[in-house]
Parts: C-alpha cells; sequence; structure tokens
C-alpha cells in the first residue's frame, strides 16, 4: 500500500516536471514521489507479484518466499522516496514503514525463515500496520484529497493482515493462493489511489492557474 503525499497538492512541488540538474536531493525525491505516476509504479509494485502468485500457484515455498520478498523489498524503496513528498514533520511514519517493509523483505529472504508460519506473520504483520496508518491518516488529515478512497486502501490492508494471521494454511499452494489475491486486491485498490491523486494534482493546478490569471 501506498502513503498519500502532502494533503495539499502544490503543482509546483508535486508537477512531474524535469528534475533539474544540482538542485536538492531531497527536493528532488519530493517532486518524484509526490507524482501520481511514482504512485502508480508502487501500486505495480503490489499488483504484479499478485499476478504472478494467483497464476503460479504450485510454486514452491521458496519460491514464494523470494517473490515475497522482493515485493516488499521493492515496496519499502517506493515508500522511501514517497517518504519526502511530505512535510518534513510527517516524515517519520513513512519512514518507519519504509524500513519495516526492508527488514520484512529481508527477512522473508532468508533460508532459515522460510516457513509457512513465518512468512504468514511477517506479511501479516507489514499489511496490518500499514492499513491502520493509512486508515489513521485519512482520517486525521482533514484536508486530504479522496480520503475515502485512501480509507478504503487503509481499510483493505487492516482486513488482509488479519486474514493472513488468522486463516492458517496448512501448505505452500494454499498461502501462495491467499497472498496472491490480497496483493491483487490491494494493488487494484492502490492503482485507483494514484488515479484519484493525479485527479487533485490536475484540479489544483487548474485552481492555481484561475488564481493567476485572476490576479493579473
Amino acid at each position: 500500500m501506498t502513503d498519500s503525499p502532502d494533503p495539499g497538492p502544490r503543482p509546483g512541488r508535486h508537477a512531474e516536471a524535469p528534475f533539474a540538474p544540482g538542485g536538492d536531493p531531497a527536493d528532488l525525491l519530493g517532486s518524484l514521489g509526490g507524482s501520481w505516476t511514482w504512485l502508480l509504479g508502487s501500486a505495480l509494485v503490489t499488483l504484479v507479484p499478485g499476478v504472478v502468485l494467483l497464476v503460479w500457484p504450485d510454486g514452491t515455498l521458496h519460491v514464494l518466499a523470494v517473490v515475497v520478498g522482493l515485493y516488499l523489498l521493492v515496496a519499502g524503496c517506493f515508500r522511501f522516496v514517497a517518504v519526502f513528498a511530505q512535510q518534513h514533520g510527517e516524515r517519520l511514519p513513512g519512514l518507519l514503514l519504509a524500513v519495516l517493509y526492508v527488514l520484512a523483505g529481508v527477512l522473508c529472504l532468508r533460508n532459515p525463515l522460510q516457513t509457512i508460519a513465518a512468512l504468514s506473520l511477517i506479511v501479516g504483520i507489514v499489511w496490518l500496520v500499514t492499513g491502520m496508518l493509512t486508515a489513521y491518516a485519512a482520517l486525521a488529515v482533514k484536508a486530504l484529497p479522496h480520503r475515502g478512497v485512501l480509507f478504503g486502501a487503509g481499510a483493505l490492508g487492516v482486513v488482509a493482515g488479519v486474514v493472513v494471521l488468522a486463516l492458517p494454511t496448512e501448505s505452500a499452494v494454499a498461502l501462495t493462493r491467499l497472498l496472491g489475491l490480497w496483493l491483487v486486491l490491494l494493488g487494484l485498490v492502490e492503482v485507483a489511489v494514484a488515479f484519484a491523486w493525479r485527479a487533485a494534482l490536475r484540479r489544483a493546478a487548474a485552481d492555481q492557474g484561475a488564481g493567476t490569471s485572476t490576479k493579473a
């Protein structure tokens, strides 16, 4: 799941403009992480592994651990960049989530931890924590565009985490199908969040343009 950028979209900061050479790296990462295409890329990082797991459910536990581990590592990198689109005082939760994803990915890739119970526990905790924080942000930040979509993404993450933690799976095939299904559902919701953010950015740009023309 994807962190929402700064709740008040500012086209000058989040517009998908070319990076200026020699600019502040934090500002460049903020511009990238706040773009709707970056959110869409993060959604595809969730969606593609889910499709792979559903299409190939008979893979071994080792393959499942590698796919889930790589998903968590890449998603953690996307979240780390998205952190810079937040205001300075709001970056800590996103940074902690990015670290959580990376650590969970490393644990999934470790051979001693490649058991059905371990994978379920790792993925379930990550989704549960992420979903709760996302839902909290949707409720707490009044100016956040499309709060309903973001809250839906958070609620789905909480449900996914609870289901993975609560339902015991006795085989790698069953766990593969369960994780694949939830990854696809979460990925589709994140795609909706990305397009909702694109609409918010365009509306903010139009409002800014109208304000500028009025002043002129």
